[in-house]
């Protein structure tokens, strides 16, 4: 798939989040790369044989102190293993959920508790 349609899908993804929500956003950066780095998958404690679809990098909202200002948390969409791992049909909606499932992450939402509500 091409860059620019992979880029819209993520931002159609972002667009759909309900509008309370995205003032919380304003402070997360956005990215897309093609494949995680080594550093990436071990963040992700991913292990051989696994694929990497996403990575939050920041401290969630609900750890945060009223102390100084943290750096702009990173939200990581990797093209690669989602277009390997999927059929082209289903890439628009895994794009959705790898994009909700990282956001979440930034609002402190857990593995466990993102399996429960099927986005794990």
């Amino acid at each position: 798939m091409e860059r620019h349609r992979f880029r819209r899908l993520v931002l159609r993804a972002l667009n759909g989040i309900p509008p309370r929500f995205t003032p919380y956003l304003e402070n997360v950066a956005i990215v897309i790369e093609r494949e995680p780095s080594a550093e990436d998958r071990a963040q992700g404690h991913i292990g051989p044989g696994e694929d990497l679809f996403g990575l939050y990098v920041g401290v969630p909202l609900t750890e945060r102190g009223g102390g100084s200002p943290s750096l702009p948390d990173r939200i990581i969409i990797f093209q690669g293993p989602l277009e390997r791992h999927f059929a082209p049909h289903a890439i628009p909606r895994e794009v959705r959920r790898t994009v909700i499932h990282e956001v979440a992450h930034h609002f402190g939402i857990e593995e466990d508790r993102l399996a429960e509500l099927g986005l794990g």
